[in-house]
């Protein structure tokens, strides 16, 4: 074939004629000529359609070559001309009993990759005897082809019993039979409502036999049928152990993957500690070979590799040592000058979760030199790889103190922001301890520009508030640009203020408070915000003491630096390692459209549920309880404490004392809300949505559930014109970053514009078009009730009787 190049440059006008008469000679060696010209212009993509009687003429023939070309024809254009192919089928019977089995298999294959109703009715016959055929390379192309028919008419291929005959297939005495069966039934299974891959034991050992004398990838379908079996002996998961240890050496990373897969489900059955001390120790190695090949195959081990020592971390605990012989040896995760930077952000992760006190030194050596090079988010990931080890190392955390210090004297901007970011999560978890850092912190305030990085100082701040001579001015400089500010810097001057007031009650800080409490109240359209600043006003006006019983109650201690996974999900992925969900980190369902969907949990009573993994200062500290040090007050907190009562009375002399806006009540309940974009077609975002009132209002209420493995942020929404003009009075849409796997609400206050009227729109759906920063504009529609425009007929509640005060 190495001559065929020139049937590819025939561009004559006419060629489709003379290709018609080259087909109808009598010389062979033309007419076979005249099928490689037309599968050349086949694939290059010109119409070769009309000649399609021509080409079936050909088939009759016992060039083995010339059928597999208009075979390779047939299979093309069958769907675009069934009437025609119905012509090839009395070919494709006598192919399937002539005496070469290579025609035989050639002919149930062709046949089975023709998506044609009326041929499938054909092929039933031939199948069946292909399925019994002597030939051992028939009977596993037969098994294939089985797989393929039921993709189209499933009913027909368990009416005709071929399901058995597949089952029976994997008692076969050739192992690529056997392969085959077993691919064939998982590819099934994908589909069907029945689980037709039930292994028995004896099975289950017939398949370990064929497992030595497959090719690569029949290993990897009996491997990965083995791993899905439900093995309950220990005996019987020692011999599988033993018998798939030898793939771990295997030149195919899917080889390895998958014989991994199938040791790490047997473990737990396993008694004998040594025996698994023994086996963890095997499967070190063969993960850590598959870093030395292409980067694509190291980021899809990566991912895999993360997903284990999560679960097993004593797999890979001896793959970060400094050895005393050779001072030049490395750890095998730490990053090389041209790995690229979707494989440098994975190794940091695995450098991460298998840090302890005997690496840590080496691993900090390397996070700092990553923290000085050019990759702006590879060097993000690495200042908060080292507030992840210092979380997670207690006896470690100075160290990692003092590294970030040494960043943060460079003076690189996103350096700085970074490291002020993880030195908040390092003061939540040792606290009263590393304090004396603050003074470094506040001479980098100029610097930090990020919502971010700006909420975690304003946090800093307000939390020492008590420390920090000037702590009022360092405030005030925030609070000069409030209204401009990111939602969840202005959530967190809320709280700080208030901390302030509530620690140091003087003048300036009664200030202070008066002009947060008053824009928060008065002139935002954040609903989180308003409700923040509502709550602590009231709280204050009703019981001083109260209000520090909770807002300087001790914060719970962060317990966990490295981000973990749902036990219950990390189990699901562990199963289903070397997959592609183990590469997304998500189960098959989330972006398999055939595979068994989960139902996402429904809303408890109909009520919109925020649910943030990230520490929500306000929220921790209105559902802590209003704990008391055991130790008496010091003097400086009792005088506080004197003086932030005396000073109420005066605070709530202000406009703040009779808020403008009246309170409404409670409002009704939410109808549960309708999943308006999935996460398949929202690109890994998934949003329910739906209308309702609040604060005798109308709003429009969000959930949103982020599947995909980066934060979400800077959501914006619009609608579209409508029957009723309406839409939101912001399209800011107020929900923090929204980190991989959670999942947040919002409620978008709403109003009415005649300019926005549509007259021709329908009056029962909203149009709706929202974004965001990472993955651009989503559209879709939402249903509408044009009652929720309609006001209740009843009169505002007090305040008072909103909060239950």
């Amino acid at each position: 074939m190495s001559g065929d190049g020139k049937y590819f440059s025939t561009t004559k006008k006419g060629e489709i004629h003379e290709l018609k008469e080259e087909l109808r000679v009598l010389d062979k060696s033309r007419r076979k000529d005249a099928v490689k010209k037309v599968i050349a212009a086949m694939t290059v993509g010109k119409d070769v359609s009309p000649i399609f009687p021509d080409v079936v003429n050909c088939m009759q023939t016992d060039d083995l070559e010339l059928k597999k070309l208009v075979y390779l024809y047939l299979i093309n254009y069958a769907k675009s001309q069934p009437d025609l192919a119905i012509m090839a089928v009395n070919t494709f019977v006598k192919d399937s009993q002539d005496p070469n089995p290579l025609i035989r298999a050639l002919a149930v294959r062709t046949m089975g990759c023709i998506r044609v109703d009326k041929i499938t009715e054909y092929l039933c016959d031939p199948l069946q005897r292909c399925l019994k055929d002597d030939d051992p390379y028939v009977r596993k192309t037969a098994a294939v082809c089985v797989a393929k028919l039921y993709d189209i008419n499933p009913e027909l291929v368990e009416d005709r019993g071929f399901l058995e005959l597949l089952k029976d297939l994997l008692a076969d005495s050739n192992p690529m039979v056997v392969a085959n069966a077993v691919a064939a039934l998982a590819d099934i299974r994908e589909t069907s409502t029945q689980d037709l891959l039930v292994l028995t034991n004896q099975s289950l050992f017939k398949l370990l036999r064929a497992l030595n004398e497959c090719t690569e990838w029949g290993q990897v379908y009996i491997l990965d049928a083995i791993a899905k079996m439900q093995i309950k002996e220990a005996k019987d998961a020692e011999s599988i152990v033993e018998r798939v240890v030898p793939r771990l050496q295997h030149a195919n990373s899917a080889v390895v993957l998958s014989a991994v897969k199938v040791v790490l489900l047997q473990l737990p059955l396993i008694a004998d500690e040594t025996a698994v001390k023994t086996l963890v120790k095997k499967l070190g190695p063969p993960l850590v070979t598959l870093l030395s090949e292409e980067a694509e195959v190291q980021y899809v081990a990566l991912r895999n590799i993360n997903l284990i020592v999560q679960k097993h971390p004593e797999v890979l605990s001896h793959e970060i040592k400094a050895s005393q012989l050779d001072p030049l040896e490395t750890f095998v995760f730490f990053c090389k000058y041209n790995d690229p930077i979707y494989v440098k952000l994975e190794k940091l992760d695995i450098m991460i979760a298998l840090a302890n006190e005997r690496n840590i030194d080496q691993v900090l050596l390397e996070l700092k030199e990553y923290a000085t090079e050019v990759d702006v988010d590879f060097v993000r990931k690495a200042v908060r790889a080292i507030g992840r080890c210092a979380v997670t190392l207690e006896r470690a955390a100075e160290r990692c103190i003092n590294v970030l210090l040494e960043l943060i004297k460079q003076k690189v901007n996103y350096v700085v922001q970074e490291a002020v970011v993880v030195i908040k999560d390092i003061f939540r978890r040792y606290p009263n301890r590393y304090e004396s850092i603050i003074a470094t912190l506040c001479d980098s305030l100029d610097s930090l520009d990020e919502p971010e990085a700006r909420a975690s100082m304003v946090w800093i701040i307000g939390e020492y508030a008590e420390r920090i001579d000037n702590a009022d001015e360092l405030l005030e400089s925030f609070l000069e640009a409030f209204p401009e500010e990111n939602a969840a810097v202005q959530l967190q001057l809320v709280t700080a203020a208030v901390k302030l007031f509530l620690k140091n009650p003087q003048p300036r800080a009664q200030q202070m408070i008066q002009l947060v409490l008053t824009y928060a109240t008065q002139e935002t359209d954040n609903p989180d915000l308003r409700d923040r600043a509502y709550v602590y006003w009231r709280l204050l006006s009703s019981d001083p003491e109260a209000a520090r019983a909770v807002v300087l109650a001790e914060k719970p201690v962060i317990s966990q630096g490295t981000a973990t996974m749902d036990p219950q999900l990390l189990a699901t992925l562990l199963g289903n390692l070397s997959t592609l969900s183990s590469v997304y980190h998500l189960p098959p369902s989330s972006f398999v459209t055939r595979a068994a969907h989960t139902p996402a949990p429904s809303l408890d009573n109909g009520a919109l549920q925020r649910q943030r993994t990230a520490t929500d200062d306000g929220h921790a500290e209105a559902g802590s309880s209003a704990a008391v040090s055991d130790g008496a007050p010091s003097p400086a907190a009792a005088s506080a404490s004197q003086q932030t009562s005396s000073l109420i009375g005066d605070l709530l002399d202000l406009d703040i004392s009779e808020p403008t806006p009246a309170a409404a009540p409670p409002p009704p309940p939410v109808e549960e809300l309708v999943e308006v974009v999935n996460a398949q077609s929202g690109k890994g975002l998934a949003i329910k949505a739906g209308f309702s009132r609040e604060n005798n209002g109308p709003v429009f209420l969000l959930q949103l559930a982020n599947g995909t493995q980066q934060s979400l942020d800077g959501f914006m929404l619009q609608f579209n014109k409508n029957a009723h003009g309406v839409a939101p009075t912001s399209q800011v849409v107020s929900v923090p970053p929204l980190g991989p796997g959670e999942t947040a609400g919002a409620s978008v206050p709403l109003t009415t514009n005649p300019a926005l009227i549509n007259p021709a729109a329908n009056p029962s759906v909203i149009q709706v078009a929202i974004r965001n920063n990472q993955q651009g504009v989503l559209y879709f529609s939402s249903n509408f009730k044009p009652e929720v425009l309609a006001a209740p007929a009843q009169s505002a509640a007090p305040l008072d009787d909103f909060f239950g005060l």
